[in-house]
Order: C-alpha cells, then structure tokens, then sequence
C-alpha cells in the first residue's frame, strides 16, 4: 500500500495588507477630489442662489460666527458682520446688473418686509434713487435712526452688496427751520442724518469704504412744494443713490 505525500505546509500570506491599503488610497483620492470640485463654486451662480432662496422662504441669512439667526437683530460683540450672499468677489458677482434690475431687487425685498410705503423707488440721470422717509426712519429733528426702521435698511443694503456701484447718501430736509444745539441748521440735521446712515452700513455690512459717500443738501433739493404738509413730509428723507456708470465717471478718483 502506497504511503498518501504529505501536503506541504501553507505559509502565511504577509502581503495581504496590500489590497487595504490600496483600497484606502483610492477611497482618499475620490474624497480629496470632490472636496476640489465642491470649492470650485461659481461666486455669481452661488449670490443669485442664496438670493433666490432667501426670497423664496423670506429668511435671513447668518452673521459669521453668530447664534442669530436675523440680520437685524443686531450682531455678536466683537464679530467682524459676513453675510452669506456677499460674494467673494462683488465686481464680478453683480457687475452685469443693471439698475434696473437691482430696483427689481430692493423692491421684491420691500415687499417681503410689507415696508414699500416707507420707501420710495425711481431713477433720474443720477441713477438709482432709494428715498428713506424721515417718518418711517428717523424722528422729527433728530439724526439717530429708529429701531423699528434698521430690519428694512438691512433688507436694502443687502440688495446692494452684490453689485460694484458706488452709493451715495443724501441728507434733505423741508424748509422749516431748526436750530438747536444739536443742529443749528438744516445743513447740519441733513448732514449728520446722512453719516448716520452710512456709519451703520459700514458697521454692520462688508462694504468697502470707497464705495460710499454722504452728502447733506438741507431744503435746497426738493422733490415736491414745501406748501403743503404731505409736500413737506416727501422733502424730508436721506437718499441712497445708487451711482449709474455715467454719474460714477464725474465722481473725484
């Protein structure tokens, strides 16, 4: 009877490891991959999203690094304001809307606030007018803006923030004079409303410096008679001018 050969021993396979750890890399590549396709976001593509929703759903976006949820219910101490529609790059962003557009914009944004009635929207060789009344913002013969007002500035100057036009703001007043020890003037009550207005632009949004500027007329730019009271309460009001291409050109560099 022949004797059965003995298998050979099987010895361990120490290489093994090799399959995971092929498996591992090719998994971190693909992860590494899609983490470049997602940063590569088109800046113009993402600000018209954001709006869009935003609109959609009447909600506010959030501060950075902030537990609020609303824009105007004011900013955690010592947090630089980023909002999430302000794109990284403005000039491209908003560069190819035309005011007409933009009036489009703050108007659908007023809307959503139920605030139309306190502004009023139109376009003249300057550009476009965003006219603040002094009812609905400030009270009579003061500066200091009301509370209850800042949520729809909030809503207008997020309108503006994605477009590269300068703004400019414009105290007037009626012709009723004042003269406190605030304001001797109309000059001065026209003036400091308007610097009123962009220090809290500048405070609570990105906007660049260079963009804004203030101006206060006083009474001597009506928009309608100082004859009648409603006359009167149309001539009291701060401006925001939204600086066409051809008014920007005759702005000092």
């Amino acid at each position: 009877m022949a004797r059965r050969r003995k298998r050979p021993e099987e010895h361990p396979n120490h290489e093994r490891w090799l399959v995971s750890y092929a498996d591992f890399i090719t998994l971190l590549f693909a992860f590494f991959v899609t983490l470049y396709a997602i940063s590569q976001v088109d800046a113009k593509k993402m600000t018209t999203l954001a709006q869009s929703m935003q609109a959609a759903f009447d909600t506010r976006t959030f501060d950075a690094g902030s537990r609020r949820l609303s824009l105007s219910e004011g900013i955690t101490p010592g947090v630089e304001p980023q909002k999430l529609i302000e794109p990284a790059n403005p000039m491209i962003a908003g560069a190819d809307l035309s005011l007409q557009e933009v009036r489009g914009i703050v108007q659908q944004r007023l809307v959503k606030e139920n605030s139309l009635d306190r502004v009023r929207l139109t376009q003249d060789r300057r550009g476009l007018v965003i006219s603040l009344s002094e009812a609905g913002f400030f009270d009579s013969g003061a500066a200091t803006m009301k509370n209850s007002s800042l949520q729809v500035l909030d809503a207008i100057a997020e309108s503006m923030l994605p477009i590269p036009n300068q703004v400019r703001i414009e105290g007037h007043t009626d012709n009723t004079p004042i003269h406190t020890d605030q304001f001797p003037s109309n000059w001065e009550l026209s003036t400091a409303r308007a610097t009123q207005v962009i220090a809290y632009l500048t405070r609570r949004f990105p906007f660049r410096a260079s963009r804004l500027s203030a101006a206060g007329y006083g009474e001597h730019r009506p928009v309608a008679k100082n004859a009648t009271p409603e006359g009167r309460a149309l001539n009291r009001r701060v401006d925001l001018v939204v600086l066409s291409e051809a008014s920007e050109r005759q702005e000092p560099r």
